[in-house]
């Protein structure tokens, strides 16, 4: 499979920013669902639209056959880094190529927890 311009080398994050993120997507709805057919091309096309548009997006799973395996197939078919499985949902971070938005902590800083 040829690789696409949108599909970038995965961003690598330390175990910091993973929590971060995964903080951050705490309150967000899945935006991508895939079902009992499983990863497929149009599922891999509305993932890499959504994380263009939102750059941190949760993937809510329908009876995986193995959840670890397919969470990591979107990851490198889109070239997201992955933060976190929880139960059926993937949650997977991409930041946009130009105006990122979302903010990482870098090594020593640490953000305030909101509430």
């Amino acid at each position: 499979m040829a690789e696409t311009e949108a599909s970038p080398a995965p961003t690598v994050l330390t175990g910091r920013q993973r929590r971060h993120l995964r903080g951050l997507a705490n309150p967000r709805k899945p935006l991508v669902h895939v079902g009992e057919a499983g990863v497929s091309e149009a599922v891999v096309r509305a993932l890499d639209s959504a994380l263009e548009g939102h750059e941190l997006v949760k993937v809510k799973l329908q009876q995986p056959a193995d959840k670890k395996a397919e969470a990591q197939l979107l990851a490198e078919k889109t070239g997201a880094a992955l933060c976190g499985l929880v139960g059926h949902t993937v949650i997977l971070y991409r930041p946009r190529q130009e105006n990122p938005e979302i903010e990482l902590p870098t090594q020593g800083e640490s953000f305030p927890r909101s509430r």
